[in-house]
């Protein structure tokens, strides 16, 4: 049996390898090109906590904001500066910082082009498609699959090895937890990867229909007032940082540079990918025609939809919560009659 698995983890050792030694040029500048992506995206988040942060403390006087600004301080400056240079140098062709261990998921997908036609990747196309938008949804998406086809197979060698190593010698309960459960943590941290992706979608799909209500709500107000609707839909998506606001801004942007306004606002449609902001945006390209009393309307009767939604959306989520918490309540009640009824038995037990 040893023998046998010890044959395996040489195979799996063996393929990867050999994937390996197949990589192009072509692989190593698309994990490049990503990594210069991912290196953009921390300094996003940087720039958005600093952002954050000053408009915290720009709300505080005296001491306490003193107080604030050393708890809240954080040299993001180096970090800003460090991975900009980390990307100057994947540019310039130093490719010293690329991950070699998703580079076999490269070879995978280019020598088997069934994996890139099947419907899981269609999947990940259209989440990617959502949260980074369509110049960068390939290569996010070729850089996701790499890494769930080319993690398992080095992560899973090395466990049986060690595994067998353990068993070789002698310590066989703990071998044989290794080769069992390891290989199972594997595979579920290797699925974490989709999984973090599909659940950064719903988090941002969730954060769109929040956030719809105040939108519409705006939009109606500065019509009916008598603004333009592309006017009303720049004043409003440049009034908040957020997510749907974020996609109006991608949508004025293009319209402002000559874009079709039926092609603006169905990259929009796309995007956000929810009933709300497609029913919206639907409503506006079958009613430019129409003048702002009309367009009006519609906008205040979607606006009041939208609030008797989130007001429905709030109380089932208060149900739920309630539904979640009936457990641990049963746990802690079930606890407190085990601590009463266990002296109360050993004292009957006495008599």
């Amino acid at each position: 049996m040893t023998i046998v698995i010890l044959i395996l983890a040489t195979l799996l050792t063996s393929a990867w390898l050999m994937l390996m030694g197949r990589v192009t040029k072509e692989d190593w500048i698309a994990a490049a090109y990503n990594k210069v992506l991912d290196n953009q995206r921390a300094i996003d988040k940087l720039i958005s906590k600093d952002k954050e942060n000053n408009k915290k403390l720009s709300q505080y006087r005296g001491l306490i904001a003193v107080v604030l600004r050393f708890l809240l301080k954080e040299d993001s400056g180096k970090k800003i500066e460090k991975l900009k240079r980390n990307s100057r140098e994947l540019q310039d062709g130093n490719l010293g910082s690329v991950n070699v261990f998703v580079l076999p998921g490269y070879v995978l997908l280019r020598e088997f082009e069934m994996i890139g036609k099947s419907g899981f990747h269609k999947k990940m196309m259209e989440y990617s498609f959502e949260l980074y938008g369509k110049k960068n949804a390939v290569y996010i998406t070729k850089h996701l699959l790499a890494k769930l086809l080319s993690y398992p197979i080095i992560a899973v060698a090395a466990t049986i090895m060690l595994g067998t190593a353990l068993l070789a010698a002698g310590i066989t309960t703990a071998g044989k937890a290794l080769l069992i459960i390891g290989t199972v943590i594997i595979l579920v941290l290797t699925y974490t990867i989709y999984d973090e992706l599909s659940d950064k979608v719903k988090k941002r799909r969730k954060a769109i229909c929040k956030q719809f209500p105040n939108v519409v709500s705006k939009l109606a107000l500065l019509v009916t007032s008598g603004m333009i609707m592309d006017r009303a839909w720049k004043e409003t998506a440049y009034s908040q940082e957020a997510e749907l606001y974020e996609e109006m801004r991608k949508t004025s942007k293009e319209i402002d540079n000559l874009v079709k306004p039926e092609t603006a606002y169905g990259a929009f449609i796309n995007r956000c990918n929810t009933k709300e902001t497609a029913k919206l945006a639907s409503a506006i390209m079958q009613n430019k025609s129409k003048g702002n009393a009309e367009i009006g309307i519609l906008l205040k009767n979607m606006a009041r939809e939208a609030w008797q939604e989130r007001r429905h959306t709030a109380k089932r989520d208060a149900e739920n919560a309630n539904s979640k918490l009936m457990i641990p309540t049963m746990l802690l009640l079930l606890a407190i009659l085990i601590m009463l009824m266990v002296p109360i038995a050993m004292n009957f037990m006495e008599i």
